[in-house]
Order: C-alpha cells, then sequence, then structure tokens
C-alpha cells in the first residue's frame, strides 16, 4: 500500500511539473505580461518544495559539438 502511495505522489508531482513548465515557459516568452519575475520565483520555490531541486524546471545548458 506504501509503494502504491509513494507511486502515486510521483506521478502527482510528476503532472504538476509538468504544468508548471509550461506555464513558466510561457511566462518567459511573453515579455508584454509586465513584471514577471515574482511569478517565477513563486513557481521555482514551490518546485523546491516538492522535488527539493529549485532549478528542476530551468533550462539545460547544451552542448553543441
Amino acid at each position: 500500500m506504501r509503494k502504491l502511495n509513494e507511486e502515486w505522489r510521483a506521478k502527482a508531482v510528476e503532472a504538476e511539473l509538468v504544468e508548471l513548465d509550461r506555464l513558466r515557459r510561457y511566462l518567459i516568452r511573453e515579455r508584454t505580461l509586465g513584471y514577471v519575475r515574482p511569478l517565477l520565483d513563486a513557481i521555482d520555490d514551490y518546485v523546491e518544495q516538492i522535488t527539493g531541486d529549485r532549478t528542476r524546471l530551468h533550462a539545460k545548458s547544451s552542448s553543441i559539438g
């Protein structure tokens, strides 16, 4: 039962991260919305609470070469 709860929570967290990533990317892309830094910080704070990694949704560096 505990394992099922852990699996359910992991799936729920992953689903939340997908939606938060979508919102975060939208806020970054649509710069006409005004001052969005507090919203991005709030999203990062929440992601840190649920995953322990504040930068989980940040774009990863890619190397070409």
